[in-house]
């Protein structure tokens, strides 16, 4: 299902691009360029049909991001039209199918660039190679972007699920170009946070999505465009007898009102430690305020 069509011709950026990260930047900002030369709109190619499409990959919590937020942010580094197809509507196409109904057909490309990974068609049977003869047979500018590295250390979506699985997400960060991050409805807990001077908002994450390490984290947190500095923890909540279940409760720092049913994005800035189980509520309130006076001291300082 694509999002647009367009009857001029564009400059193609191809890929997943789940998560936006350095990378896949690199790329569309090639693409980008190479539009400007040529008189031409930007258009880029994804997917969508979260949370069908990381099951077709073999497991399920893969997401770096909604496709929402991608698409915001596609707009944001300048594509004028986006082609958003549910991935299982493409996946048994043959590479050359793929390319003519979709690069050449309804994105109607005059010039294409990609990663030197790309792969497209069914099972991933069509390379760059096989891309680039494509486009000289139809007379279409052709352009691979290498790698980008961090410290040394190619980006990939990849290492960046690795990374934030392992609680690295100051790593992920520095892959990514951005903060790894989650916009979430805010659901009703029992309150307890409140009883000890540290009211906290609960949000689940959804199980396409990517899961952090289960530990407490700086963060920062968005209200109605206005970020507050965080603590959030996700995790089952050992202390006070939860039912196993995952949450994430973030405690905003400077913040109090209703924010129940809203949609609030928090981002993950810096692990801070594991998540353990305390001998009671006061125990815990001690661990918390310390928690945040060194996010406050360590990290918030210079975000």
């Amino acid at each position: 299902m694509r999002t647009e069509h367009t009857q001029k011709k564009t400059s193609a950026a191809l890929g997943f691009f789940d998560g936006l990260h350095l990378g896949h930047r690199a790329v569309i900002e090639a693409a980008g360029k190479a539009g400007e030369k040529y008189g031409i709109p930007l258009s880029v190619l994804t997917f969508r049909g979260e949370p069908e499409l990381p099951k077709f990959a073999g497991r399920h919590d893969m997401g770096l991001m909604t496709y929402g937020d991608r698409e915001d942010m596609l707009r944001a580094l300048g594509a004028q039209h986006i082609f958003a197809y549910d991935f299982a509507d493409i996946r048994d196409m043959q590479p050359e199918a793929f390319f003519d109904i979709i690069v050449s057909g309804e994105m109607n490309a005059g010039y294409v660039v990609c990663g030197e990974d790309f792969r497209f068609g069914k099972g991933g049977s069509g390379d760059v190679r096989l891309l680039g003869e494509l486009c000289e047979e139809r007379g279409i500018g052709f352009e691979t972007v290498p790698p980008v590295c961090v410290n040394g250390v190619p980006v990939s979506s990849t290492l960046i699920r690795e990374l934030i699985r392992k609680g690295d997400v100051s790593a992920a960060n520095e892959q990514l170009g951005h903060r790894f991050s989650l916009e979430l409805p805010v659901l009703h807990g029992k309150r307890l946070g409140r009883t000890i001077g540290f009211p906290t908002i609960n949000q689940v994450i959804p199980e396409f999505m990517v899961h952090p390490k289960h530990g407490v984290y700086a963060s920062r947190a968005f209200v109605d465009g206005t970020a507050f500095p965080a603590i959030t923890d996700i995790g089952i909540k050992p202390t006070v007898g939860s039912d196993g279940s995952e949450i994430t409760e973030t405690h905003i720092i400077g913040f109090s009102g209703d924010l129940y049913g809203k949609n609030v994005r928090i981002e993950l800035l810096a692990f801070i430690r594991e998540e353990k189980k305390f001998s009671g509520l006061d125990e815990l309130k001690a661990q918390l305020e310390t928690d945040r006076a060194f996010a406050e001291k360590n990290i918030f300082t210079d975000r």
